[in-house]
């Protein structure tokens, strides 16, 4: 099976990233791209919400020595870890969840990234897509937590401040390794007057929509919006470019 494409979501917080991540994943499987594993890497899980399933454990609720004293006889490591990694995938229709959460306690992040890196590892060539809900920052890539994603995708409100910051998180993703050529930007609650200058390629301007306002307020999933909403329509012309942009890089 060939390998996935990768697509990271990132922007600074308060720009609409997981709702960007939902409504993307509802798009690629409505254009028959599936399965796709979705990956919730924000310690402040939230997808599972905008997305409208259940969560049931995290890779932060796991506890280490789980991981090397507690495998049942007559499994290795290996298998062990395949096993709970399966129990911690959250199942759709066309689609599983994992999300990272936060450690239980006062631990650090340590193990639980180091699972994330070893999770993505095992489960990611059984999809089509990879999409990742990213926090804020590049701390992921930093850490080689996902490894040279093939699309990074920025996410921004229309404001100079905010594309400033988006241009910053470009730099850093470049000085980390990744190549410019895979760094884009999406601006979000786009109200059609503003005039974008950035040297990052924009390849979506997604409207402001009460209708993802109103979920919000609501607590209700953001992928229950009207197929017909301006979020949504924007959001499948971004799949759609995403679509021939991994095939495009093989």
């Amino acid at each position: 099976m060939t390998r996935p494409c990768t697509i990271v979501i990132s922007g600074k917080g308060g720009t609409g990233k997981t709702t960007i991540a939902a409504l993307l994943i509802d798009a690629l499987i409505a254009a028959g791209e599936r399965p796709i594993l979705a990956v919730d890497a924000d310690p402040n899980a939230n997808l599972h919400e905008a997305l409208g399933i259940a969560l049931t454990e995290t890779l932060g609720g796991m506890r280490e020595e789980a991981f090397t004293r507690a495998i049942p006889p007559g499994m290795d490591r290996t298998g062990y870890v395949k096993y709970r990694f399966r129990r911690a995938l959250a199942e759709a229709e066309g689609y599983d969840l994992l999300a990272m959460g936060r450690p239980e306690g006062s631990g650090c992040y340590c193990f639980p990234n180091a699972l994330l890196t070893e999770c993505i590892g095992t489960l990611e060539r059984g999809y089509r897509f990879v999409v990742v809900d990213s926090e804020a920052g590049m701390e992921h890539i930093a850490r080689g937590t996902i490894k040279n994603p093939d699309v990074l995708l920025i996410v921004s409100d229309p404001s100079a401040r905010g594309i400033r910051t988006a241009g910053r998180i470009r730099d850093l993703a470049e000085g980390l390794g990744l190549s410019r050529d895979r760094v884009f930007l999406a601006v979000n609650r786009d109200r059609g007057d503003a005039v974008v200058e950035s040297n990052l390629p924009l390849v979506a301007r997604i409207p402001e929509d009460r209708g993802v306002g109103e979920a919000d307020l609501a607590g209700t999933p953001i992928v229950g919006i009207p197929q017909e909403s301006p979020a949504r329509a924007a959001v499948r012309m971004l799949a759609g470019w995403l679509v021939e942009e991994c095939a495009r890089r093989g």
